[in-house]
């Protein structure tokens, strides 16, 4: 995929006038997210996209309680395990050009040693979880998609809280291959370690106990 964007370039004659002007851009985006750096505060969900400041609205309760079952059930096989680190939401995840603040992150054991106490800026995850929004679905969906897969997020599952439904985009060398929203069944990962639960646990708070029961049961 990289390869595809480098060679267009490559072919154009007007290389060197859009590099001379994509130099100019990321440089104006870099003394604006300087400037991010030094505003952000932990009280507020902000993020910094391509040059611009979003700061997210509050959630409905169906957004949080689909965010908070995941994580509930992340972090419980997580810590049991002893497999890496799990956050949610205001972890801001550091990408070459982009800050994001996913609603559910997982970092594996590498990743997870370069988390301290006084982390701010995380590094990019191992796993990505989202629970789109009317306001927020485009960017899921888009440039959010397009760096996750660029930028090695091994897994990125877009969770829709009014379907009920669960997209898992596992990466390939061809980035994130197209896959069915999933309303029951089984989920399975392949970068949490022996990780599975159902689709409905996300959903119902009583599904949710019982994969939590079988989580810590099981260790």
């Amino acid at each position: 995929m990289k390869s595809d964007l480098l060679n267009a370039l490559l072919n154009s004659p007007m290389l060197p006038e859009l590099l001379q002007e994509g130099q100019q851009v990321f440089a104006r985006e870099q003394k604006l997210r300087a400037k991010f750096y030094a505003d952000v505060t932990p009280e507020h969900k902000w993020e910094f996209i391509q040059g611009e400041v979003i700061m997210h609205s509050p959630a409905l309760n169906r957004h949080l309680m689909a965010a908070q079952h995941l994580y509930n059930l992340l972090n419980a096989h997580t810590a049991t395990y002893r497999c890496g680190k799990v956050r949610i939401e205001k972890a801001m995840t550091t990408f070459p050009r982009n800050d994001f603040e996913p609603d559910v992150t997982f970092f594996g054991l590498a990743k997870a040693a370069l988390i301290n106490p006084d982390t701010l800026r995380f590094p990019i995850p191992d796993l990505i979880v989202e629970v789109l929004s009317p306001s927020t679905e485009a960017r899921d969906r888009g440039i959010k998609f397009q760096d996750y897969q660029l930028h090695g997020v091994g897994e990125y599952w877009i969770i829709d809280p009014v379907a009920e439904t669960v997209e898992l985009y596992r990466l390939t060398d061809d980035g994130y291959p197209p896959t069915s929203a999933q309303k029951d069944g089984l989920l399975s990962s392949d970068v949490v370690p022996s990780f599975e639960i159902p689709v409905r646990a996300i959903f119902d708070e009583a599904e949710n106990l019982a994969a939590l029961r079988g989580i810590l049961g099981g260790a």
